[in-house]
């Protein structure tokens, strides 16, 4: 995939997973930087599962990519959730 697929898709994965998560990111910045993120993780999963890489803007990419979105937006929200009680 280019720059431009992965600003793409990582802009479509992170507005996806801030609806699923309920944490909507400020800024199509950290929005295409969180997605993209989440793509990366995605990737590497659905890879180490034998569903193969992110091949472009396709349905199954961005969906990958959600996934490892939300995954990443899970975790930043627990450990956010832990510091604020320390």
């Amino acid at each position: 995939m280019g720059i431009g697929s992965w600003i793409v898709v990582g802009f479509l994965a992170a507005v996806i997973a801030g609806m699923i998560t309920g944490q909507r990111q400020e800024g199509c910045i950290t929005k295409i930087v969180v997605g993209v993120i989440g793509a990366l993780i995605g990737g590497a999963l659905a890879k180490t599962a034998g569903y193969g890489t992110l091949t472009g803007i396709n349905f199954r990419s961005v969906v990958i990519a959600a996934l490892g979105a939300t995954a990443f937006l899970l975790v930043l929200g627990a450990l956010e959730g832990r510091r604020r009680h320390l």
